[in-house]
């Protein structure tokens, strides 16, 4: 038998199930509801028309612009190449023929010399006047030579293969710091919060005074929960432990975001902390003193000490590393010089901290206040510099991809998802006048910087 339509106060019964709303309904409302669906379909048409109308204007001049301006480059700066080579051997060539004639110029400077002491003496012999022809006849068969072309000159034809310029497609998740839209939310923090700040794939953990707290992928503070041990130099998440890592000034703690509670690692010994990254089996620990060192901790069974690489190898004993990244199987080191106040960014690979590359940056370190990167998609990494207001892009193998101008002052980073850029931002005046000098590499609490937390879209091609 079948049922009464399930539409309020209508008393006809069902002629079908509808599979959309799982619904029975009577003809009359099942046509309906399927008229409100078809009616659904019009905006695809109109969505449909702008894409076509939008690929009617497209233009690949405009779209490849760019790259034929670099393709235009390497033209001129080969043609330059062969004509500065042209011009080198062209004075080879010239150096070839000057020395020849120069050669046959002495001989005759001294031919006419002889034969002028000849004539003032008014005395010569058969010998001398034998000697003469035979020099002269000899000094035109030379110069006959050079008259004829005593050079040759063998050339190979310039082969170009395809590897002088390769065009490569972006990859899907390639970000362009060049693109970097308007920031779409902030998250405005009180005085006193730790500027640190670290994520997985659910979280994003940072401090607003005094609490330490979560933020979903919507940028919802969905917890929190009070934070009572001090200063927070840096934190990291770390998939073994499932945990969140907080590093404190001589201590170690671990947050689990489920609880959100907080528990402090008991069997460290004791150190300064300044910087700290986790692999699958490893938790790395920079100190905080002029010749850092990197220590080891075995994540599990349990955390314990492995080793300490120790300067020379870290850095030099001027030198210390203000934050350490690890990702696939490498280091990334940010260390400066406290005599030059210059600093560098190094990629080191973390079971022997060899050195992969090292680039120099272009950044005079004034203020005594650490300089911080971050790993970005396809093996990149950008670099927060806070002196001059700019995010720096580094390809993987180690060169300047991007600079850009970022405000108000960027002073940490991190990628929350593959399409999500947190940047940590203030005002830095005040540091110069506050800045505590004696602990140059002390990572200064925000209590008079007013953070704020940027979240920006990144553009992938």
């Amino acid at each position: 038998m079948s049922q009464p339509c399930s539409v309020n106060k209508c008393i006809r019964r069902s002629r079908g199930l509808c599979d959309c709303c799982q619904k029975v309904l009577c003809l009359q409302h099942l046509s309906e509801h399927n008229a409100l669906l078809v009616a659904e379909l019009n905006p695809f048409t109109d969505e449909i028309n702008t894409l076509r109308d939008r690929l009617k204007t497209f233009s690949i001049q405009n779209t490849t612009s760019n790259g034929r301006q670099k393709l235009q480059q390497w033209r001129e700066d080969c043609h330059k190449k062969i004509d500065c080579f042209f011009e080198k051997k062209c004075q080879e060539l010239d150096q070839i023929i000057n020395g020849k004639v120069e050669k046959h110029r002495k001989k005759l400077n001294d031919l006419h010399s002889k034969i002028t002491d000849l004539i003032n003496t008014q005395e010569t012999t058969r010998e001398d006047i034998d000697s003469l022809n035979s020099a002269i006849r000899h000094l035109k068969s030379q110069m006959n030579k050079v008259e004829q072309q005593c050079f040759t000159i063998d050339t190979r034809p310039l082969v170009i293969d395809d590897s002088f310029v390769v065009i490569q497609k972006k990859s899907e998740n390639e970000v362009d710091l060049s693109t970097l839209p308007v920031v779409y939310t902030t998250i405005k923090r009180p005085e006193k919060s730790f500027g640190s700040l670290a994520s997985n794939a659910r979280h994003l953990l940072l401090h607003r005074h005094p609490h330490l707290c979560l933020f979903d992928r919507e940028i919802k503070n969905t917890k929190q929960t009070l934070w009572t041990h001090g200063t927070i130099q840096d934190m990291c998440w770390s998939r073994t432990l499932d945990r969140f890592v907080i590093l404190g000034v001589n201590s170690i703690f671990l947050f689990n975001e489920n609880t959100v509670s907080v528990d402090e690692v008991q069997t460290i010994n004791e150190r300064r902390w300044l910087s700290c990254t986790c692999s699958d089996t490893v938790l790395f620990v920079s100190t905080n003193e002029l010749g850092s060192s990197i220590m080891e901790f075995a994540l599990a069974p349990v955390i314990k000490y492995i080793r300490e690489w120790k300067p020379p190898l870290t850095c030099t004993k001027d030198e210390d590393i203000d934050d350490i990244v690890y990702h696939g199987g490498n280091l990334a080191l940010m260390t400066m010089n406290n005599i030059e106040k210059s600093l560098r960014i190094e990629l080191r690979y973390a079971r022997n901290l060899n050195c992969i590359w090292s680039i120099p940056l272009d950044i005079k370190c004034v203020h005594s206040m650490g300089f911080h990167c971050c790993i970005l998609t396809c093996d990149e990494w950008l670099i927060v510099d806070y002196e001059t207001g700019r995010l720096l892009q580094i390809t993987k193998d180690g060169k300047m991809k991007k600079t850009i101008q970022y405000g108000p002052s960027p002073c940490r980073a991190t990628l929350f998802g593959k399409n999500t850029l947190a940047v940590v931002t203030y005002d830095h005046s005040p540091v110069s006048d506050e800045a505590d000098e004696s602990a140059p590499m002390a990572t200064p609490t925000f209590a008079q910087m007013t953070p704020l937390l940027f979240q920006q879209q990144i553009n992938t091609v």
